[in-house]
């Protein structure tokens, strides 16, 4: 009985420590978002006096002026279509060398995933400059394909060791039955690994296009046609030489950024089925 009446308080104590800091955590993502949303109904002055509290007038015009803009979806536009090069590329690269680095034994296998290891230290904003040389000198500059590869070289590193720690997890008897029938590598791969890996393919994806539509420094450096800016650079254009429309940035924040969670939100049971098929290995 003693044994049991210790242990009521600390369970007890744990789900309290556990609900106290899911909702810490969701105060912090939450708090700000929900400022931001705010902030795009109010006027400039409105902003600075009361930034937490709600409209002393609703503006609605903030959001309906940004969204009837012909700037704006061209800037969604340019923004989706380099994130889905993005992501498709990420994807095919970094499953192909994933499902090597899994399943085919090769000298310089360890030492190979160990370098990609390395890579996730450094984000691109480290290697800009050769990056922009690089870019300059394979005649991409002011191209779409200028930010797009820079971006999967950089994000291929996290998949790559996402892909590998799944497609290691999958039921070897699989493989051993494929290659009794007859089945290689590359038939191997495509009508048994990919269709089994559903789950990991929805986190990349998410994981590369979140990363790739927010990505604010490779677009900055790569781009100078305004035509082709993708929605980070759009803010510039509320940013005067002496003052700053906060009040349409925030809007202009809120309605870019809800693609993202929505996708998010669409995909969540596939990210948390990628994320921890890998995480303990039999």
């Amino acid at each position: 009985m003693t044994d049991t009446g210790s242990a009521v308080p600390v369970t007890v104590a744990t789900r309290v420590y556990l609900y106290a800091s899911l909702l810490i955590v969701a105060a912090l993502v939450l708090i700000p978002l929900v400022t931001t949303v705010l902030g795009g109904f109010k006027t400039l002055g409105d902003l600075r006096t009361n930034p937490f509290g709600l409209p002393g007038e609703w503006q609605v015009q903030n959001y309906t002026d940004i969204l009837f803009s012909q700037r704006y979806w061209r800037q969604m536009g340019n923004s989706l279509l380099i994130a889905l090069l993005t992501v498709s590329l990420t994807i095919i690269v970094a499953s192909m060398a994933a499902f090597a680095l899994a399943h085919v034994k090769f000298f310089g296998a360890n030492a190979l995933v160990n370098y990609f290891l390395i890579g996730l230290m450094f984000p691109a904003a480290t290697a800009i400059l050769p990056l922009f040389i690089r870019i300059r000198d394979l005649g991409l500059l002011d191209t779409y394909w200028g930010v797009v590869l820079p971006q999967v070289a950089f994000g291929l590193a996290v998949s790559i060791l996402l892909f590998r720690n799944y497609f290691r997890n999958l039921p070897s008897e699989l493989f051993d039955a494929a290659f009794v029938d007859g089945c290689g590598y590359i038939r191997f791969f495509w009508h048994v690994t990919l269709p089994l890996s559903r789950p990991m393919i929805a986190t990349v994806g998410i994981i590369s296009f979140v990363g790739s539509w927010n990505s604010y420094i490779v677009p900055l450096i790569m781009l100078n046609t305004e035509e082709k800016y993708p929605w980070p650079l759009g803010i510039m254009v509320y940013r005067g030489e002496y003052s700053t429309d906060w009040h349409l940035i925030l809007a202009f924040i809120t309605l870019t950024i809800a693609p993202t969670v929505i996708a998010f939100l669409l995909a969540q049971k596939h990210i948390i089925a990628g994320l921890t098929a890998g995480a303990v290995k039999a």
